[in-house]
């Protein structure tokens, strides 16, 4: 099969959620198919990784958007037009002309676009268009101006409300939408009655799978966040980790610590310097250092609060055989059972009491790791979720 994929970032380094997510699928997908990858840059930076892609592709194409997006330009596209800001931000008339040209120039079974707001770069086509929606744009934006002055909120609710109608309008029009969770594809059904999305999950990459399960050591427990501190979502829960649960477990186990780590932690996570809180910035492609932080915490703690997707730093937790307490917002989609597979929260005392049960209960700890690892073996690895994929491409083009 012939694909063309469509994406608004560049999937390599794999330092976001969307990034791990494309590369893992241009790896399997590469195997069967022939697949045409055109991708957004911001800067000529970017460009340098083109290469780690280039055995998975046929042909790469990288289309320069805006590199910052917060310029005049977008913010004046965004109020006198009616597109949502989201759109105009990732907006490439350099992509929107490269893929007209491939259209007429070559010949595509399917075009796969990652994400609602690489649509409009799409012209009018026979070709099926298959739309993954990693995460429902419009909730997550509500979420987070639920927490702003009414003044500012105000001047962002009808951008919400463009973006929530474009977002219905490329699911209507694509052939079909895959989504990562049961919980947004519900929420598509709800809101677009006759959208019927398929699942696909995403999953841990190949390299977070451990060999053996590890045993820990519980005397000074370490507790573990890690994200891209790009995503409001984990600048909250970092936030609510380091100014409520932390003190309040601190008074119990005195020897604790918490590591905060990710892309852009320094910048967006500022606190006094303390023996014990660590934030460790770390570069887009530096594996190792996340693979060393996974196999030295004791626990990994993730207060999201904020909706739409699924969690790729807890599946790379289980599979690293590190047990994970989260709230039910966190673990949406993933299948998982209470005391089981992980520990859920909703509230402060719950993070405490789950934090101090699974470090003093050794039995219970072991038995959600073994669990938890089998689950992400079976359901989350990248080659089935790949031939996942495929049964969605022969759904579309038969």
């Amino acid at each position: 099969m012939k694909i063309l994929m469509l994406t608004p970032y560049l999937p390599y380094p794999p330092a976001s959620g969307g990034q791990i997510r494309t590369l893992y699928l241009l790896k399997y997908l590469s195997q069967n198919h022939e697949i045409t990858l055109v991708s957004l840059y911001k800067n000529e930076k970017e460009k340098e990784y083109a290469r780690h892609l280039k055995s998975f592709c046929k042909n790469i194409y990288l289309c320069k958007r805006a590199e910052k997006p917060w310029q005049l330009g977008n913010i004046l596209s965004s109020i006198f037009s009616f597109l949502p800001f989201l759109i105009v931000r990732n907006y490439s008339v350099e992509a929107k002309k490269t893929i007209e040209k491939l259209l007429k120039t070559e010949r595509f079974d399917v075009i796969h676009a990652e994400t609602f707001y690489i649509m409009p770069h799409i012209p009018k086509t026979s070709i099926p268009i298959l739309l993954v929606e990693q995460t429902i744009e419009f909730k997550v934006y509500q979420h987070f101006i639920s927490h702003l002055p009414f003044i500012i909120k105000l001047g962002l609710v009808l951008d919400i409300l463009k973006l929530r109608a474009w977002e219905i309008h490329y699911w209507k029009k694509a052939s079909l939408v895959a989504t990562v969770s049961d919980t947004d594809k519900k929420t598509i059904q709800s809101i677009a009655p006759l959208a019927d999305p398929v699942v696909i999950p995403n999953g841990a990459g190949d390299e977070m799978f451990v060999d053996s399960l590890p045993e820990k050591k519980f005397n000074q427990p370490k507790l573990l966040f890690m994200g891209n501190f790009y995503w409001l979502q984990n600048v909250e829960a970092a936030e609510y980790l380091i100014n409520k649960i932390f003190p309040q477990i601190k008074k119990q186990v005195p020897d604790i610590s918490l590591i905060i780590a990710g892309q852009n932690t320094t910048n967006k996570i500022k606190i006094e310097k303390t023996n014990q809180i660590a934030i460790i910035n770390i570069a887009p492609d530096d594996t190792a250092t996340v693979k060393k932080l996974y196999s030295e915490a004791t626990l990994f703690v993730s207060p999201i609060f904020g909706p739409g997707g699924t969690r790729l730093k807890i599946l790379a937790a289980m599979a690293s055989g590190l047990p994970v307490i989260s709230t039910l917002i966190g673990i949406e989609g993933l299948g998982v059972e209470e005391k089981k597979h992980v520990l859920t929260a909703k509230s402060l005392d719950d993070f405490t009491n789950n934090i101090l049960l699974a470090i003093k209960n050794h039995s219970l700890y072991y038995h959600i790791q073994k669990q938890a690892f089998s689950l992400v073996k079976q359901k989350y690895s990248w080659p089935s979720l790949a031939k996942q994929l495929e049964i969605a491409y022969q759904q579309i083009t038969n």
